[in-house]
């Protein structure tokens, strides 16, 4: 008889817009694969490093701690490194990584400073010693310089937690006060030196698991994730974070009691039992690996499957809102006019009506979402009065190799402020509710961008994200960049965390819509200039 363990698998702020996001399914038996699409950099724990004892005093434990307490990180870069994403400086993106933990806590503070100790003033090394010694977190990126490798570890000594990236391999890593032992094997997972705490030395190793997992995923979303699960772990409760773990037993007994025939018949469906091997393959917060599982091997045994066990019964007892930060303005004029609720919905219909689509998606700052190439929007009014819908048509490629159609169906309502909506979709049987702002579009229609933030409530996942769109799949032009980077800012994104959209070989897209829909109310889509084809 197969062991059966139920495990959530969230990502916090990163979903797929439109897409069930990381699915937190059924899964068989308990192994993960390591799954990175960029060539990866060794980090500081593939190498292997001096064991002692350590000195810290581990204090409270997080149960007692005031999740309030403010959490200091001192990021520490090499002088002119250069990160994978997209080739922004580490630096860059430590920045930019300082300011997105701001969203999940205000309390999350970190101070970000290049490793040329030795050209500093005084009163910058005074500063980053000051810092030091309150410390909770020191981040080590790409440090090699010998000099400063000695400076930090004359004055790291008492910092609870240091994790290094790319670094000399002097420098000693350490969680919740315990430093790291590397096994001979060259792969990124690590034990403590402590084994006469058996629990305590496996919850560590499924801490840096996940850790050095989602670092080497390199986009934006998981380096902050990374730096979260140390503060959840070690320092005090991340309340996002809450639902990465499920609830045991009590979630096997609700599926049992309410879901018994569709957990039979999903186990008994190729298909879907196909998906849970699948899933049980990927680390839970490899949104990558899990929603190409999903994608891949989508049958009605899966959605009836997760509707019950999911969105009906909340086997899992999960919870998640829509992120209410960043806050995103929308545009409030379009070719000199006051956008109005109209306007803005015609500005989604975009250029459906001249072409068979109304965008198609250039880029996103979403790694799951934008794995998918061709990926064609269409948004339309409805037969009944009022009504608006969005639906995706994209492809996947499958686990087995074949590329496949996929389509989604979201049902669109008005916002209170012209440019916003709420999006609502029902995908492999979980409900995902989303906020929708049309932050641009150029008066040509020559591109646009969309920035969206939602949650799949019973899955305790939330996200957001924004997506770049164009007639033909094609990047604006060099003349645009400036408003397109204008807009990006607008977002809180940089142009270095979008994800480029394969638009190379899309034949035959499932296109169309409803009979008895209709498109544009003002803007006429004979108006619109330029061939775009």
């Amino acid at each position: 008889m197969t062991s059966i363990k139920v495990l959530p698998s969230t990502l916090l702020d990163s979903g797929t817009p439109g897409f069930y996001p990381t699915h937190p399914f059924l899964q068989i038996g308990c192994s993960h694969r390591n799954t990175t699409h960029i060539t990866k950099i060794r980090s500081n724990f593939s190498r292997k490093t001096t064991i002692r004892a350590t000195n810290t005093t581990i204090t409270r434990g997080l149960e007692s701690q005031d999740i309030n307490e403010r959490v200091k990180i001192v990021g520490i870069v090499g002088e002119g490194s250069v990160s994978p994403l997209n080739s922004a400086s580490w630096y860059d993106v430590m920045l930019h990584t300082a300011k997105r933990l701001k969203w999940v806590d205000d309390g999350f503070e970190m101070l970000v400073f290049i490793d040329n100790i030795e050209k500093s003033s005084d009163q910058t090394v005074e500063t980053l010693t000051k810092e030091l010694h309150y410390a909770n977190i020191l981040v080590l990126i790409s440090v090699t310089n010998e000099e400063s490798v000695k400076w930090i570890q004359q004055n790291s000594q008492n910092i609870p937690n240091i994790v290094c990236f790319e670094s000399s391999p002097a420098i000693s890593n350490k969680l919740g006060g315990s430093f790291i032992q590397r096994q001979t094997r060259g792969d990124i997972f690590s034990k403590l030196s402590e084994i006469s705490q058996p629990k305590k030395v496996y919850e560590s190793e499924e801490v840096v698991k996940t850790i050095y997992e989602a670092w080497d995923r390199y986009n934006s979303d998981d380096i902050r994730f990374s730096l979260l699960v140390i503060i959840n772990a070690y320092i005090r409760p991340v309340s996002i974070l809450k639902n990465l773990r499920a609830q045991g037993f009590s979630t096997l007994s609700c599926m049992v009691k309410n879901c018994g025939p569709q957990v039979l018949n999903c186990l008994l469906d190729p298909n879907c039992r196909k998906a849970l091997q699948c899933l049980n393959q990927c680390s839970p917060v490899d949104q990558v690996c899990n929603y190409q599982c999903i994608a891949s091997y989508e049958s009605p045994a899966l959605e009836e499957f997760s509707l019950c066990v999911l969105q009906k019964n909340n086997c899992l007892e999960l919870e998640a809102k829509i992120p209410e930060k960043p806050y995103v303005p929308p545009m409030n004029r379009f070719r000199g006019k006051d956008l109005s609720h109209e306007i803005a919905e015609d500005l989604f219909v975009g250029w459906l009506g001249n072409l068979d689509w109304s965008w198609r998606v250039v880029a996103g700052q979403n790694p799951a979402y934008d794995q998918f190439p061709c990926q064609y929007q269409l948004f339309y009014r409805g037969k009944a009065k009022g009504s608006f819908w969005y639906e995706p048509v994209f492809q996947v490629k499958t686990i087995d190799g074949e590329l496949v159609w996929r389509r989604r169906k979201y049902r669109v309502k008005r916002s209170k402020v012209p440019g916003t909506f709420n999006f609502s979709v029902l995908d492999n049987g979980v409900v995902s509710n989303e906020f929708w702002t049309i932050v641009d579009v150029a008066a040509d229609f020559s591109w646009g961008l969309f920035h969206y933030s939602g949650a799949a409530r019973v899955a305790g996942q939330s996200y957001t994200g924004a997506v770049l769109v164009s007639p033909n799949g094609e990047y604006p032009n060099e003349r645009e960049r400036g408003e397109l980077v204008s807009a990006l800012d607008r977002c809180h994104i940089k142009e270095w965390e979008l994800f480029d959209v394969d638009n190379c070989s899309c034949k035959d897209p499932p296109l169309g819509i409803p009979q008895g829909s209709s498109l544009h109310k003002i803007i006429k889509v004979e108006d619109l200039k330029g061939s775009f084809k």
